[in-house]
């Protein structure tokens, strides 16, 4: 009997990252921008968005945005 196969279904995703040098995104949650302190190590979450299965677009949000907006992709891996 053979196999079908089975389309895996995509689904939206959040991870956090440090903030790196050069960063230029607004945050989805306040509007403002996402920006690298060198002597401060702030975090955010960037979101892999799918709609109906494919990939649509990606948002960024600070850390603690992220958290306020009640964590819209679920909890960030990092």
């Amino acid at each position: 009997m053979a196999k079908s196969a089975v389309k895996s279904q995509w689904k939206s995703r959040a991870v956090s990252r440090l903030i790196e040098a050069g960063e230029m995104s607004e945050c989805e949650h306040c509007g403002e921008r996402v920006k690298f302190r060198a002597r401060e190590h702030y975090r955010q979450v960037i979101c892999n968005v799918y709609v109906d299965g494919r990939w649509d677009h990606v948002e960024h949000f600070h850390e603690h945005c992220y958290t306020e907006a009640d964590l819209p992709f679920g909890e960030p891996i990092d």
